[in-house]
C-alpha cells in the first residue's frame, strides 16, 4: 500500500467520524435526512469527500480488499455531484445510517494493520 493510499484511507475514516459526530450532535435522523434540505447538504459533503478519496485509491489497494464496495462508494460520489436533482434520498439514508459505518470500520481495520506493519500506530 502506498503512502498516499494510507493517507486517503485515514481521510476516509476522519471524514466519516466528523460526519457521524455531527449526526449525533445535531440529532439527525433518517426522517430528517429525507426532508430537511440543510441536513441533506450537511451530509452529502462528507459523502462527496469520502467518494473522492476512494476514487483516488490505487487499483492495487482496491484489489487487495475486493470485499469492500469501492466502486459503489466512488460511484455514489459521482452521482451526488453530477445528478444532484435526481438523488434518491431513501438510498442516501440507507448508505449513511446502515452501510457507511461498516464500510468505514473495515477501512479503519486496514489502517490499523498498516500502522502495525509500519510501527506507526498512534495510541
Amino acid at each position: 500500500m502506498s503512502g498516499s493510499d494510507f493517507e486517503r484511507l485515514k481521510k476516509i475514516v476522519g471524514t466519516w467520524e466528523a460526519a457521524a459526530a455531527q449526526i449525533k450532535a445535531k440529532g439527525i435522523t433518517p426522517e430528517m435526512l429525507m426532508e430537511d434540505e440543510f441536513s441533506q447538504w450537511a451530509l452529502t459533503t462528507p459523502l462527496y469527500n469520502i467518494g473522492e478519496q476512494v476514487y483516488r485509491l490505487s487499483p492495487e489497494l482496491k484489489a487487495q480488499f475486493p470485499q469492500l464496495p469501492w466502486n459503489m462508494v466512488s460511484g455514489m460520489r459521482h452521482r451526488l455531484v453530477h445528478d444532484y436533482e435526481g438523488i434518491n434520498w431513501s438510498i442516501i439514508v440507507e448508505v449513511i445510517f446502515r452501510e457507511m459505518p461498516g464500510f468505514v470500520e473495515q477501512v479503519r481495520e486496514i489502517c490499523t494493520k498498516r500502522a502495525h506493519l509500519d510501527g506507526t500506530l498512534e495510541e
